[in-house]
């Protein structure tokens, strides 16, 4: 019987999920706060894990954060109010399986459960060969991706990957298919949710490795601890909680691809490591004093500016040449309108499989309103909020009232929320505030209001730093430096 954890500080939720999970054959606990729920973790394992976002003495990151150190294996699915959606965005990048918004409904969230469950059993089988060469290619195969009548790429499992039709999207499906036959290393680029794992997995498929293994990995979501053993494996003994052997990603993915995610995340130790493999192609475990040679093609992917890591010192120059053989930038969703209602119709066609319904399509007020919306969390956000309207129409067609309240009317900045800079609105590109003043911007408030500023903006532009910096007129790096001035946290 699997057994679920449920930690959330309302007492109701936490009841009324242990009384519907355990009529569905779970075994479950609860607790109100985030350090009782880890007592329990310490005690007994758990497959799964729900957590509330914010708790009264934990948030949802620094939780999801230890109970991965606790035991990687456990799934975490993350409760979450729809205002909070971008910052639980955040979660999934760092090693959380979904999020789900309040209210709850029954068939969503066990509908969640029941993929969490089932990604991590296949994650476990995955694990358990003892060498690479007997990892089974089905394991790894690659995350359902959308399905379009033009551009389309079909993976082992049938499902189909959809590019879209919009200039970019021809733009990528091309790089895609120049680079795909070759071996080298591939950096993509993109905003979180623009589909970065989607197109290193095309890139497999359509390789010479395609039949070999898939692997991917969330450096992200790796604390420095793990890194090492999660990548290149370990000998019984070899640090506390090594209880046996364990082969890494690089000798379970020989002969295929190992996907690297937020690379720049890697320790600067794990980064030496993994120069050493990119030039030897052999890993040593942690402890072992014998080599293992590897045959594997790294795609690695981050939403970072990588050069500007290299000239701050985070990460080694001579691996970023190494990795960057080639580049593929994923655009975002809102530069790309002409493939948001074919990656929305193909998302209602997995809503209708995984809820069990028949919506046939989206009125036209809904089409209007998705299109013009400027998706912070890109094509992640467009599956959740598919989803969630599937779950709530009654009728043939999803209608915008059924989308959330931020879709049908968003929010725009005022002159109060940029410390006095006045903003206007731009009719070409809705849902995007522009300061139409320049001579009101940062450099002309005190510190206090600048810092004030910031943060105002942070919040309006769901803590999305790249939007962020071009509201407040400033480029990027500029705010790194004010965050880290200013003793910004995000």
């Amino acid at each position: 019987m699997e057994k679920i954890l449920i930690v959330d500080d309302n007492n109701d939720i936490c009841l009324l999920l242990e009384r519907f999970l355990s009529k569905q054959g779970y075994k479950t606990a609860s607790a109100q706060r985030g350090e009782d729920g880890l007592v329990l973790l310490r005690k007994e394992p758990f497959e799964l894990v729900i957590c509330d976002f914010k708790l009264p003495d934990i948030d949802g990151l620094e939780m999801l954060r230890r109970i991965k150190v606790l035991n990687p294996a456990t799934a975490v699915i993350i409760i979450t109010g729809y205002s909070d959606v971008r910052v639980a965005v955040q979660t999934v990048k760092h090693g959380a399986y979904d999020y789900v918004t309040k209210p709850l409904y029954p068939d969503e969230i066990l509908y969640t459960i029941k993929g969490a469950l089932e990604r991590r059993s296949q994650s476990l089988n995955t694990a358990a060969p003892t060498s690479a060469a007997t990892a089974s290619p089905a394991t790894a195969a690659p995350k359902t991706a959308p399905k379009a009548a033009s551009k389309t790429s079909l993976a082992p499992n049938g499902k189909r990957f959809i590019f879209g039709k919009s200039r970019a999207a021809e733009q990528l499906q091309k790089h895609v298919e120049l680079i795909a036959p070759t071996n080298m290393s591939v950096i993509i680029t993109g905003e979180t949710g623009t589909g970065k794992e989607f197109v290193a997995n095309a890139i497999h498929l359509k390789s010479k490795r395609a039949d070999k293994p898939f692997v991917a990995i969330d450096c992200g979501a790796l604390s420095k601890e793990l890194a090492g053993s999660e990548l290149f494996g370990h000998v019984k003994g070899a640090f506390t909680g090594a209880l046996s052997d364990k082969a890494g990603s690089f000798e379970y993915a020989n002969g295929g691809t190992l996907f690297l995610d937020e690379v720049g995340n890697l320790s600067y130790d794990n980064q030496i490591k993994l120069l050493r493999v990119l030039q030897e192609r052999k890993i040593r475990r942690i402890g072992s004093n014998q080599d293992v040679a590897v045959d594997v093609r790294i795609i690695c992917a981050t939403n970072e500016d990588l050069r500007d890591a290299v000239r701050q010192g985070r990460f080694r120059e001579d691996i970023y040449h190494r990795i960057n053989e080639f580049e593929i930038h994923l655009s975002p969703l809102r530069e790309r309108k002409a493939d948001i209602m074919i990656f929305a119709e193909h998302f209602l066609e997995l809503a209708n499989e995984q809820l069990d319904k028949d919506i046939v399509g989206f009125d036209d007020e809904s089409r209007e309103k998705l299109k013009e919306y400027y998706w912070h969390g890109n094509l992640r956000e467009l599956q959740n909020v598919v989803k969630r309207a599937v779950l709530l129409t009654q009728s043939d067609y999803i209608e915008a009232d059924v989308l959330p309240q931020e879709i049908i009317s968003p929010q725009y900045l005022t002159a109060e929320d940029t410390g006095g800079a006045q903003v206007s609105y731009d009719p070409l590109r809705p849902g995007i505030p522009v300061i139409s003043q320049p001579a009101n911007n940062l450099k002309s408030v005190s510190e206090s209001a600048e810092r004030a500023a910031i943060l105002k903006v942070l919040e309006k532009t769901g803590y999305n730093k790249t939007k962020a910096a071009e509201v407040l007129n400033i480029d990027r790096k500029t705010l790194y430096n004010k965050l880290k001035a200013y003793d910004i946290h995000l």
